[in-house]
C-alpha cells in the first residue's frame, strides 16, 4: 500500500480545509442572497482573473457593507422624520412665545412719544457728567474731558458760561472747585418742528456724522470764569464726582484714590475721610432730605454712610454686583438704585438691604443712572449708545430714539431728570461731545404699564 509523504498529506489537508471554507461561504452567501436580493449568480457568472476563494470573500464583504449601509439608511430616515416633527414643534412654540413678548413690548410703548428737543454742542471732548441747578435760574451744567465745565440755557441750547479753572480733565488735577456764576437767560425762541419718533426706532450711525464741536451752540462768544471761590484739596487721585449734602453747607467728593471726602464749604476744611473701598471710586450721591451718602466703586460694592447722628458715623457695605458699580443713587422714598458694568440695575430698600427688591438685566454696561422724583422712572445710559427707561419694579417703559439724524453716537455716560421743565425733562451726555435734552411723555409711558 503506498504511503504519502508528509508534505503531500499537509497539502491535501490544506486543500480540503479551503474547500470546506469555500462551501461554508457559498452556503452563507446563498442565504444572504435570498434575503437581500443581491444578484450573486450574475456576479459569479462574469469572467474574473481573481482566484475563486478570494472573489467569494470579496463578495461576502461587499454584501456585509451593503447591509450595514441599508441599516444606517433606515435609521436615518426614521431619525430625520422624528427630528423634523420636533423641529417643527419647536418653531411653532418659539414663534408663538416671541410674538407674545414682542406684542407686549409694542403695547407698552405704542403710545409713548420721546422727542429729542435740543442738542448742546460746544465741548471739544467727551462729556463725563451733567447736572441741573437746584435754584433759579435753572440751567444745565456739563463737565468734559476737555478740562472745562459749561452752563447752558435749557430752552435755547446757548452756552451761558464756561469754567476753565481746572488743570486736568474732569478734576484730573485732584481738586474740587466751587465757583459762582451770574447768567442772563436768553429769550427762548419758538421750538422748531420736531418729528415725533417712536421710542423703539433705531438706525446705526456712522463715524462721519460726528461734528468737531467748534463754534457751535454759542461756544465762540461764551464768557469764561477761571478763578474758583473755593478749592477743596486732600485727594491723591482724580476727583470723579461731587455732590452737595442736604443744607448746602457741606459737600462730598469721590476720588480714584479709593476715598470720599466730606468738606465744610465755608472754611474748605476736611471734615471726614471715608475709607474702606478696595479700588477706585466711581460715583457719590447724597440723599435729598437726609444726611446720607452712598459711594460706589470698582470693587463691585457700594457703601451707605450715615451722618444723621453727629456722634456716630455708621457705614454699610453692599455686595450685590459682580463688576464695577458705576453709580448708586437715592430716591425720594427709602430706596437706593445701583447700576453696574455687569449689565444690571438693582433696586434696594433702605429698611432691608440684604437683597434687592428688583433686578433689571440689560445687554450693555450701565453708566450713571438717574431716577425721576415724582414718577420714579429710572433712566439707564449704556455703553452701547442706548438710553432706556424702566420703572422701579423692573418693567421696561421705553428706549430713547436713535436714528441717522439724532441721538448719541458714542457711549452715553450720564443721565439726569428735570421734571419741572416744560421743554426738556430728561438730559443725557456722552463721548460724542454733546448733551441732549429730551421731552418724555411720562403719562403715555405709564398709561399702559
Amino acid at each position: 500500500m503506498p504511503v504519502e509523504g508528509g508534505s503531500s498529506a499537509a497539502a491535501r489537508q490544506a486543500k480540503q480545509k479551503r474547500k470546506s471554507h469555500s462551501l461554508s461561504i457559498r452556503r452563507t452567501n446563498s442565504t444572504e442572497q435570498d434575503r437581500t436580493g443581491l444578484p450573486r449568480d450574475l456576479l459569479e457568472g462574469q469572467e474574473s482573473k481573481l482566484p475563486q476563494p478570494l472573489r467569494n470573500n470579496l463578495l461576502d464583504l461587499f454584501g456585509q457593507i451593503e447591509r450595514e449601509f441599508e441599516t444606517l439608511y433606515i435609521e436615518n430616515l426614521e431619525s430625520s422624520h422624528s427630528t423634523s416633527q420636533l423641529s417643527q414643534k419647536l418653531k411653532t412654540t418659539y414663534k408663538a412665545s416671541t410674538s407674545k413678548i414682542v406684542s407686549s413690548f409694542k403695547a407698552t410703548t405704542s403710545r409713548a412719544v420721546c422727542q429729542l428737543v435740543k442738542e448742546y454742542v460746544g465741548h471739544r471732548d467727551g462729556i463725563w457728567d451733567l447736572g441741573i441747578t437746584r435754584i433759579h435760574p435753572v440751567v444745565l451744567g456739563t463737565a468734559s474731558a476737555d478740562h472745562s465745565a459749561m452752563l447752558w440755557s435749557i430752552e435755547t441750547g446757548k452756552c451761558l458760561l464756561k469754567y476753565v479753572g481746572h488743570a486736568g480733565s474732569a478734576s484730573g488735577d485732584q481738586t474740587a472747585h466751587i465757583w459762582r456764576y451770574m447768567v442772563q437767560l436768553p429769550t427762548p425762541q419758538p421750538v422748531a418742528d420736531i418729528s415725533q419718533v417712536s421710542c423703539e426706532d433705531e438706525v446705526e450711525f456712522s463715524d462721519k456724522d460726528e461734528g468737531d464741536g467748534d463754534g457751535e451752540g454759542g461756544f465762540s462768544d461764551c464768557p469764561s470764569v477761571r478763578v474758583p471761590v473755593t478749592t477743596l484739596k486732600s485727594h491723591q487721585g482724580v476727583v470723579i464726582a461731587a455732590d452737595w449734602l442736604v443744607g448746602g453747607k457741606q459737600v462730598v467728593t469721590a476720588s480714584w484714590d479709593r476715598t470720599a471726602n466730606l468738606y465744610d464749604v465755608e472754611t474748605s476744611d476736611l471734615v471726614h475721610t471715608l475709607t474702606g473701598h478696595d479700588q477706585e471710586l466711581t460715583h457719590c450721591c447724597t440723599h435729598p432730605t437726609q444726611r446720607l451718602v452712598v459711594t460706589s466703586s470698582r470693587d463691585t460694592t457700594f457703601r451707605l454712610w450715615d451722618f444723621r447722628d453727629p456722634s456716630i458715623h455708621s457705614v454699610n457695605v453692599f455686595q450685590g454686583h459682580t463688576d464695577t458699580v458705576t453709580s448708586a443713587v437715592f430716591t425720594v422714598a427709602d430706596n437706593v438704585v445701583s447700576g453696574s458694568d455687569d449689565r444690571t440695575v438693582k433696586v434696594w430698600d433702605l429698611k432691608n438691604m440684604r437683597s434687592p427688591i428688583a433686578t433689571i438685566r440689560t445687554d450693555s454696561a450701565v453708566n450713571r443712572i438717574s431716577v425721576s422724583v415724582s414718577q420714579r422712572i429710572i433712566a439707564l445710559p449704556h455703553d452701547n449708545r442706548q438710553v432706556r427707561l424702566f420703572d422701579m419694579t423692573g418693567v421696561r417703559l421705553a428706549r430713547l430714539p436713535r436714528t441717522n439724524r439724532q441721538g448719541h453716537r458714542r457711549m452715553v455716560c450720564c443721565s439726569v431728570w428735570c421734571e419741572d421743565n416744560p421743554t426738556c425733562n430728561l438730559f443725557t451726555c456722552g463721548f460724542d461731545r454733546q448733551a441732549i435734552g429730551w421731552n418724555i411723555n411720562i403719562p403715555a409711558l405709564l398709561q399702559e404699564k
